[in-house]
C-alpha cells in the first residue's frame, strides 16, 4: 500500500509494540495513525473536533488544523465511533484516559510552546489488565500560556462520591472547557511509553491518535526510547547485514595473520573476544521482527501406538548436554528428551507413586542423574545413564532410583554445586537439607520466613550459599557454614517473592515477586542493582517468573496471567523485545514458566498453559535469531501481522 496515508485501527486486539513498528515501517506514506479514539466530551455528549476546531458530529479522523490530510487513502480496522452516543456511554467504553483541551485559539498556543515537559498518567484497564498508559499528550505551557490557565488534576466522581473510571484531566481557559475522551482504544495504547515509542520508530509520522505530533514531541520522544527501550542487543546502534559482519571479521583476521610478530596489535580498544559474535546475534536480532516461535512437539515412538500425550507442569534444560531437556508432568511423570530431535529419551512413570512434579534439578558432576520432587511430598534421585541405546527407554520406577524422605506439600528442590546436598521447600516457613550421597535428610530449618517459601536455590559456585523467596515479601540469603540461625541478609518487596535465582556467575541475585516487580540484587549484600519497572496489572494472583539469558546479559521476564515474554538488558534494564503467545484454535495462552538456554543465545523455552481447562500445556522454543514471518505453519506468533489481529 504505498499511497497509504491514515490508518486507524481502534479497538484491535493489536499489543505487540515491536511487531506492530515492523509492519507500519512498510509503508512509506503513513501520516497519519489512531489505536483509539479522542472525542470531544461536553454536556451534549462526545463529538469529535473538526479542522476548524469546532465540534462535527461527522468528522470521523478529528483532524487538527495543522495536519490536513483530505482525500488520502484511508483503512478503517477498527469500530467506527457512534459520536452520537451520550456521555455515559462513552465512559462505559472507556479504555483510557480522559484529557481536558482547549479551543482552537489555546490549541495553537499550546503547539507553538516552547517549554514542554511530560505528564504521566495512570490507568488500569479492566478487561485487559494493562495500567499504564504513559504517553505524552500535553506539554507544560508556557508562563504567559499558564497565567491564562487554570490546571485541575482532580479525578471525576460519580453521584455517590466515588471516583469514576475516568481519571481527568482538566485545563480551562476563561469559561471554555473541553474535554477529551479516548474510546475504542486498542490493547496497545496501555503499553508503558506506548506514544514515545511510536513517534520514535516512526519518523514519518504526523498525527498519533488526533494529535499532532510536534518537533518538542519527536525529541522528548527520542530520549524516552534511550532511556526505555534498546533498538538492538548489546547496544548496536544501526542495523547491519550478516555479510557485512563476517567481512568485516575476515579482513581483519587475515591483517592480523600478516602483521609482523614485532608490530603492535591491531587490535581495536574496546572491542572484546565477543563483539562479532554479538554483532552477528544483533543483526539477526534486528532482522527478525518476528521471533521463530516452535511448540515442542515429542514423538512418542514405543508407548503404544497411539502415542501420549503430556501435561508438563516443570521442566529444565540440561547443564551440560545442549540436547538434552527433562520436563515433569501434572500427573507425575518425569520424561528426558531430546528437544533438538523432538524424541524421547528416557520415561519415567508415576505408578501412583508421584502427583504434580513441581521440582526438577539436575546434577552437574553427575550429569545422568537429577532430583525430581511432587507437590505429595515425593522426593526421587534417578540415574539415566545405563538406559539402552533406543528411542525410547522405559524407566523401571522401582530400580535405578533413590528415595528420600518426604517433604511435605513440596514446590522447589535444588542442587549445590559440588553435588552432595540438595535443598527442598514447599507450603510451609521450613527448608529441608537433604545429603545426596547417604540419601539421608540432615536436617530442617525452621521458621526461616513468616510465610511458606516458594523457591529455594543455590549459588552456582558456593556450595554452602542459598537463597530463600517467600510471600511474605522478603528474600534471604544463607550460609549453611553458619548452621543458618541468622541470615546473611534480608532484602524485601513491595509484594510476595514467587521466585529467586543467582546469575550464573552469581554476582546478582534476581528477584521476582507478584504482578511484574523484578529486581536485580547484588548477591554479596543486598543492594538494589536494578528494578526493571514492568507495568503491573493490579492482580494479586498474577505469579511472576524470571530468568537469566545468554549468561547474564539479559533477563526473561513471563507472568502466568499474560501471554507476553518480556526481554531486558540485565545491566540497563531497557526493554529488547517483547515475544507475544497466541494459542491457534485453543485460546489464548500465559506463561507458567520460562529458561533461557544456555547453549544458545537469544534462545529460550516457554511453559505455556491455555485459558481453557481442557487445553494442554506445551513448551514453546523460541529463536530469536530466525524469523517466522516466512514460516506459514507457526500459529502462536501473536501480531505476526498486525492487521490480522482485529477485535469486535
Amino acid at each position: 500500500m504505498p499511497n497509504l496515508m491514515c490508518l486507524s485501527m481502534c479497538e484491535t486486539r493489536i499489543i505487540n509494540l515491536w511487531t506492530t513498528i515492523a509492519a507500519l515501517s512498510k509503508l512509506p506514506s503513513l501520516v497519519e495513525l489512531r489505536f483509539q479514539n479522542w472525542l470531544c466530551c461536553n454536556d451534549a455528549g462526545p463529538s469529535a473536533t473538526s479542522s476548524e476546531g469546532r465540534l462535527d458530529s461527522r468528522t470521523d479522523f478529528g483532524q487538527s488544523k495543522s495536519a490536513p490530510y483530505t482525500g488520502a487513502s484511508t483503512v478503517d480496522i477498527g469500530v467506527t465511533t457512534d459520536y452520537n452516543s451520550t456521555t455515559e456511554e462513552a465512559l462505559r467504553n472507556l479504555f483510557s484516559l480522559n484529557d481536558v483541551v482547549t479551543n482552537h485559539e489555546a490549541q495553537s498556543m499550546i503547539e507553538d510552546s516552547s517549554d514542554d515537559s511530560d505528564v504521566d498518567f495512570s490507568f488500569r484497564q479492566q478487561e485487559h489488565g494493562y495500567r499504564e498508559l504513559s504517553s505524552i499528550f500535553f506539554p507544560r505551557l508556557n508562563e504567559q500560556f499558564d497565567q491564562l490557565n487554570e490546571v485541575s488534576f482532580d479525578p471525576l466522581h460519580s453521584q455517590n462520591g466515588e471516583e469514576s473510571l475516568a481519571a481527568a484531566f482538566t485545563r480551562q481557559i476563561t469559561d471554555v472547557t473541553l474535554k477529551l475522551v479516548s474510546c475504542h482504544a486498542s490493547p496497545i495504547c496501555f503499553e508503558k511509553h506506548y506514544r514515545d515509542y511510536m513517534i520514535a520508530s516512526l519518523p514519518r509520522l504526523k498525527v498519533l491518535d488526533n494529535l499532532p505530533i510536534r518537533t518538542i514531541d519527536r525529541e522528548n520522544a527520542t530520549v524516552t526510547f534511550s532511556k526505555y527501550f534498546e533498538y538492538l542487543p548489546y547496544k548496536r546502534k544501526h542495523k547491519e547485514s550478516v555479510v557485512s559482519i563476517l567481512q568485516k571479521r575476515e579482513l581483519r583476521a587475515s591483517h592480523s595473520h600478516m602483521q609482523n610478530p614485532m608490530q603492535k596489535s591491531s587490535y581495536t580498544p574496546g572491542k572484546s573476544k565477543y563483539f562479532y559474535t554479538r554483532s552477528l546475534c544483533a543483526a539477526k536480532v534486528g532482522s527478525s521482527a518476528w521471533p521463530l516461535l516452535h511448540p515442542l512437539s515429542i514423538r512418542s515412538n514405543g508407548l503404544g501406538s497411539e502415542g501420549m500425550g503430556f501435561r508438563p507442569r516443570q521442566f529444565e534444560y540440561h547443564p551440560s548436554d545442549s540436547s538434552l531437556m527433562v520436563f515433569g508432568t501434572l500427573d507425575g511423570e518425569v520424561v528426558v528428551v531430546n528437544h533438538e530431535k523432538e524424541q524421547i529419551v528416557s520415561y519415567i512413570p508415576s505408578l501412583g507413586a508421584m502427583n504434580s512434579v513441581l521440582g526438577l534439578c539436575w546434577l552437574k558432576k553427575y550429569p545422568s542423574k537429577l532430583i525430581a520432587g511432587s507437590d505429595n511430598g515425593s522426593l526421587k534421585l534417578y540415574d539415566i545413564q545405563h538406559m539402552p541405546a533406543t528411542t525410547v527407554s522405559i524407566y523401571d520406577n522401582s530400580a535405578g532410583s533413590v528415595s528420600f524422605d518426604e517433604f511435605d506439600q513440596l514446590t522447589s528442590v535444588h542442587v549445590n554445586s559440588t553435588d552432595e546436598l540438595f535443598l527442598a521447600s514447599g507450603y510451609s516457613r521450613n527448608v529441608a537439607l537433604y545429603d545426596l550421597s547417604s540419601g539421608r535428610r540432615l536436617q530442617v530449618f525452621t521458621d526461616m520466613h513468616r510465610e511458606h517459601i516458594n523457591v529455594v536455590k543455590f549459588a552456582n559456585h558456593s556450595p554452602s550459599i542459598f537463597a530463600t523467596s517467600s510471600f511474605d515479601h522478603d528474600v534471604k540469603l544463607w550460609d549453611l557454614r553458619q548452621k543458618p540461625l541468622h541470615p546473611c541478609y534480608t532484602a524485601s518487596s513491595s509484594r510476595g517473592n514467587v521466585m529467586a535465582c543467582f546469575s550464573p556467575d552469581d554476582q546478582f541475585l534476581l528477584v521476582s515477586a507478584v504482578d511484574n516487580e523484578v529486581r536485580q540484587l547484588l548477591a554479596v549484600d543486598g543492594r538494589l542493582h536494578l528494578n526493571l519497572e514492568i507495568a503491573s496489572t493490579g492482580t494479586s494472583q498474577n505469579y511472576t517468573r524470571s530468568y537469566y539469558m545468554n549468561g547474564r546479559d539479559y533477563i526473561i521476564s513471563g507472568s502466568c496471567d499474560e501471554y507476553v515474554v518480556r526481554i531486558c538488558c540485565a545491566q540497563t534494564g531497557r526493554r529488547l523485545r517483547d515475544i507475544s503467545l497466541e494459542g491457534s484454535g485453543s485460546g489464548s495462552m500465559f506463561v507458567q514458566s520460562l529458561r533461557g538456554d544456555p547453549f544458545r543465545d537469544f534462545n529460550l523455552s516457554i511453559l505455556a498453559a491455555y485459558i481453557r481447562p481442557s487445553s494442554k500445556s506445551e513448551i514453546v522454543k523460541v529463536n530469536l535469531l530466525e524469523s517466522s514471518d516466512s514460516t506459514k505453519e507457526n500459529s502462536l506468533c501473536r501480531n505476526s501481522c498486525p492487521f490480522n489481529s482485529m477485535g469486535g
